[in-house]
């Protein structure tokens, strides 16, 4: 336990961009480790490559079918035997849930102990590269196996963490193509109470695409972020949008808020993101009420609808770039061939099923380059908790928040109250 706190006290000390230097000399000096070597997750899934400054010789390696990979999926400490009784293990980086990516060393000798010490302190380490990333973008540059497009960088830019869990839930998901994505996009945050969950397709294509996309998103952060409900949110994020463009742009989206202590659901369906959900191996389309995407007309009105989860069961949001992706032949992915990837993925956990998905629709589009965006993302819901007190009984917000009445949207879209507004008083 000194180790770790020696080694806790290095990378709190060390430089934001010096991580890689403070970790591989404090595991030499404590550990005896020999060949370090810490790997980060790309921005699509398939290769963990190596953080400079990377031991000579490192090279990207495949995010499945490697001894790296196999920890960065199972989320276990994978260990080899090498000569003379050396050990090389691989320890998964994560943090809350969302696979960072996994550090590799060699060890003098295999030690249950030491090894537990490690899997520790990979997970430390992942703390303190996310805390690090604020001041540096070397470990962002190191998830880049390829050039990202202008249009990707704003929207991965808004993305969240791509996979989560907490007692309640976990959470994945994918976006494709991920070097060059421009409408398609996610968010969720979570508090004690509440998990909200969006999925969004903005409108056009490239710059002009992840731009409006950008707006959507940060209006409705901001809606959530007052502690209004879902249906507000969206009327509030509906009319920022039609402010800036006035009707010539529209954003697609499907909000979600579920209730931790219950598993009630209520939802918003403004777009074409679709909501599968898998009980009990029988896979449905979740019946919505289709509602106008955000910012297509002046002071729209949305309407949530309920659904309870029950434990076990995985809800798939998709987007359109997955359900209406056209085979060489001409016929749409649709829902049972959707049907067989999500049955194929049964097994796996809610982080890799969206990657599974996509790549079996890479296989029926029967090509590897997009037309469109495509987004997967899965939700596993594990079961119920007591209610905490405070909450208002049948409510499905905490106690406290209520929606803004029509004048009060009105004056949200537009920053602040108006003249008209005040006269109107």
């Amino acid at each position: 336990m000194d180790r770790l706190v020696a080694v806790g006290r290095a990378l709190r000390s060390a430089a934001p961009h010096q991580l890689p230097d403070a970790l591989s000399r404090v595991l030499r000096t404590h550990y005896a480790a020999e060949a370090v070597e810490f790997l980060l997750a790309d921005y699509g899934l398939t290769v963990l490559l190596p953080v400079p400054p990377a031991p000579s010789g490192s090279e990207p390696v495949p995010a499945q079918g490697s001894a790296p990979g196999r920890a960065f999926g199972s989320q276990q400490p994978y260990v080899e035997e090498s000569a003379a009784g050396r050990v090389r293990a691989h320890l998964p980086v994560t943090v809350r849930g969302d696979r960072l990516g996994v550090l590799s060393l060699t060890l003098p000798a295999r030690s249950p102990g030491t090894l537990a010490e490690l899997a520790e302190l990979a997970e430390l380490l992942g703390h303190e590269v996310v805390v690090a990333q604020r001041d540096t973008d070397l470990y962002v540059q190191a998830r880049r196996k390829d050039r990202l497009t202008l249009a990707a960088e704003i929207q991965w830019q808004l993305l969240p963490a791509s996979s989560c869990a907490r007692q309640e839930y976990a959470l994945g998901a994918q976006l494709e193509p991920a070097y060059a994505v421009f409408g398609d996009n996610f968010d969720w945050a979570a508090s004690a109470d509440h998990l909200m969950v969006y999925v969004t397709n903005g409108m056009g294509e490239g710059i002009d695409a992840s731009l409006l996309t950008s707006l959507g998103i940060s209006a409705l952060r901001n809606a959530r972020r007052a502690g209004v409900p879902i249906e507000d949110q969206a009327a509030l994020a509906d009319q920022a949008i039609h402010a800036h463009y006035r009707g010539e742009a529209h954003l697609s989206v499907l909000l979600v808020d579920i209730e931790l202590s219950t598993g009630r659901m209520r939802i918003v369906d403004a777009g074409s993101p679709r909501l599968l959900l898998l009980r009990e191996r029988a896979l449905s389309l979740v019946d919505l009420d289709a509602q106008l995407p955000l910012g297509m007309f002046e002071e729209t009105d949305y309407v949530a609808q309920e659904l309870t989860l029950l434990p076990g069961d995985r809800l798939l949001f998709v987007s359109d770039g997955v359900h209406g992706v056209a085979a060489p032949g001409g016929e749409t992915y649709g829902e049972h061939a959707l049907a067989r990837a999500v049955g194929n993925a049964s097994l796996l956990p809610a982080a890799d099923v969206p990657a599974a998905v996509l790549r079996e629709l890479t296989g029926h589009r029967g090509r590897p380059d997009p037309d469109d965006d495509a987004l997967v993302m899965c939700l596993d819901w594990f079961g119920k908790r007591p209610t905490r007190s405070g909450d208002r009984p049948g409510s499905t917000e905490p106690a406290g928040t209520d929606g803004p009445a029509p004048a009060d949207r009105r004056r949200w879209a537009r920053g602040g109250d108006t003249q008209d507004d005040r006269n109107q008083e």
